[in-house]
């Protein structure tokens, strides 16, 4: 959203206005970047405002990370990423657009979003994956990599062909299906799709589930 979605100014007003909305509800935002070649999970205004405004700013997925770092480059990051360096920082939920999938047609190109959702313990709470993607096979990838899928309130659209179980739940029981996934260490993590169009009820969904506790060993 902030270096490859919106034009500029009003991607640094809008995500100025998301880490606004993260506050009012009493959590404590966190962008992920890269910063001249550091990994970052929380910026600086001025931080912000350059990568929404830098003119030479990349756009990093986890396999990118090595080399963004090595030749001190600033870059976005993908949701392979994101949730990459969340881990390593502690946080264990974050916020987004929508995720990668399965690509239309028989090229067999899957995101590296999906076998990240896999393997790495951080919850995406985000509104599906993109629409242009072949939705019915990211629900059946996500299916047999054992990622759960929860709808708040509703199916979203972008998730919504099958319906995936567990869908329209509300912030409680979500919240609590995202602790007990930490309780019992089953290795794969939550995807709760919402779609909500307001950030603080994603921040509060964010608040409700009380991920605090370091991971096992981090």
């Amino acid at each position: 959203m902030v270096t490859h979605g919106l034009p500029v100014p009003v991607n640094f007003e809008l995500a100025c206005q998301l880490e606004d909305e993260v506050r009012n509800v009493g959590a404590t935002p966190a962008v992920v970047a890269v910063i001249n070649g550091t990994l970052k999970a929380g910026l600086t205004r001025t931080e912000l405002e350059y990568l929404a405004t830098g003119s030479d700013i990349h756009k990093a997925g986890r396999r990118d990370l090595g080399l963004m770092c090595s030749r001190g480059y600033s870059a976005g990051t993908t949701v392979s990423a994101t949730m990459y360096i969340a881990r390593q920082a502690g946080i264990q939920v974050f916020a987004t657009g929508g995720i990668g999938g399965v690509h239309r047609g028989d090229s067999g190109d899957i995101s590296a979003d999906l076998p990240e959702l896999q393997h790495t313990p951080v919850a995406v709470v985000c509104s599906g994956a993109k629409a242009i993607l072949d939705l019915p096979r990211t629900v059946e990838w996500l299916e047999t990599a054992g990622v759960p899928v929860l709808g708040w309130k509703q199916i979203p659209s972008r998730l919504s062909s099958p319906a995936p179980p567990g869908c329209r739940f509300r912030p409680e029981p979500t919240a609590r299906t995202m602790r007990q996934r930490l309780s019992i260490h089953t290795g794969s993590w939550v995807e709760a799709a919402c779609s909500s169009r307001c950030p603080a009820r994603l921040m509060t969904l964010w608040e409700k589930a009380k991920l605090k506790q370091p991971w096992p060993g981090h």
